[in-house]
């Protein structure tokens, strides 16, 4: 009998084991694959996402510092270079290694290469059932992924396909000194490529990561939508290409049982308009550790799981919820949106300083609708938005 078990050793699951072991409950992280491990990702890891770690991501697991950003829209492109660190580039091979290593040095009990095949949860415990064994927990981490099932023990009902994106990223290789030289410092964003999403290109150590997302509804022919970017960005050649699904942040969806929990995509906890969920991963997988820990230590009642939900919606639910409405305002009117947007530089470094930075959508679509002539479909649609909560 375990304490915890977490399914899932990606960034959520490997959080939470580091913050459950330090606590001092006894836990089983179980994970599917043998890591290191390939993610199809871009890779970019927010100041959020780093705020979030209780150490100093080292060098080797750094491939670029990114303080500059490039956006384009169709004919349009605008280029913001700030003073301040906009993300970090990594290789998630690198990184998810190097959180599930930090989780093991706290004395958690962790199995790669076994994939959990069910788990069933009953009045005094959850059964876990393995492609080896069978485990039973107090309390189970649900941190598989976007594509996991396990989810739907929490939540029965299927997501609609307006409700994920879909992404495909390739990872080209190249000589790093013209890496440098074509994107210095800097990401490439391409606003309408994919209904409901963007292509970016970004520079990493000997690659580029290549992708786009978009909405899973309006994303007729994916394949050909990545081909056509790769021409567009002068990538010519035979590339691997993998795709994966992310759901979309800011919708509620319930994310705890009686006595197992959802963290990370499998709770969809997803930045809407961007696509960032490393950040909100890694948080929401401390969160569900340290209700866990609390309740087994100090014999608090089962019913106080349900702080998980307040906890995540407090931390992070708002902005997520935000990134939502921003994201149905840029995406229904994108001829409007995003050509005022990089006509006027104030509009970019306004999103770089209120969202990327001080983490606030609200502030800044408030101040986009008293001060550009977006204001009246951005409010309508913000108000559609709203009642669809």
């Amino acid at each position: 009998m375990y304490d915890l078990i977490i399914v899932g050793g990606g960034p959520s699951g490997a959080s939470a084991g580091r913050v459950a072991g330090s606590a001092g409950i006894s836990t089983l992280l179980l994970e599917k694959e043998n890591f290191p491990r390939y993610k199809p990702c871009g890779g970019a890891l927010s100041p959020y996402a780093l705020s979030c770690l209780d150490f100093e991501l080292p060098e080797s697991v750094v491939e670029r510092d990114i303080s500059k950003v490039r956006v384009h829209f169709r004919e349009l492109c605008l280029e913001r270079q700030r003073d301040y660190r906009l993300a970090l580039l990594v290789s998630r091979k690198a990184f998810d290694n190097l959180l599930l290593d930090k989780a093991r040095e706290t004395g958690i009990e962790v199995h790669c290469g076994e994939k959990v095949l069910d788990c069933e949860e009953g009045e005094e415990w959850v059964e876990v059932r393995t492609s080896r064994n069978s485990y039973l927990a107090k309390f189970v981490l649900i941190a598989e992924g976007s594509e996991g099932i396990l989810k739907y023990k929490v939540r029965p009902q299927r997501a609609r396909r307006t409700e994920y994106d879909l992404a495909l990223v390739s990872e080209i290789p190249e000589e790093d000194e013209v890496i440098r030289n074509r994107f210095p410092g800097m990401v490439d964003i391409h606003f309408g490529v994919a209904p409901g999403g963007y292509g970016w290109v970004f520079p990493h150590a000997g690659y580029y990561s290549v992708g786009v997302v978009g909405t899973a509804e309006h994303l007729k022919h994916p394949k050909k939508v990545m081909q056509d970017f790769l021409q567009a960005n002068d990538f010519s050649g035979e590339f691997q290409v993998c795709s994966h699904i992310i759901p979309v942040g800011g919708i509620k969806r319930k994310t705890v049982s009686s006595r197992i929990l959802l963290s990370g995509d499998a709770a969809g906890f997803v930045d809407a308009f961007i696509g960032e969920g490393i950040a909100y991963a890694i948080r929401s997988g401390q969160l569900a550790a340290e209700i866990v820990a609390d309740l087994v230590l100090y014999n608090r009642k089962l019913s106080d799981l349900k702080e998980y939900e307040s906890r995540c919606g407090q931390e992070f639910g708002n902005f997520l919820v935000s990134s939502l409405k921003l994201e149905k305002v840029m995406h229904r009117f994108p001829e409007t949106s995003f050509k005022l947007a990089l006509s006027r530089e104030e509009i970019l470094d306004k999103y770089l300083d209120e969202v990327v930075i001080n983490r606030s959508h609200k502030d800044y679509v408030r101040w986009l609708l008293l001060n550009f002539s977006l204001a009246e479909p951005a409010s309508r649609i913000m108000s559609m938005a709203g009642k669809n909560q």
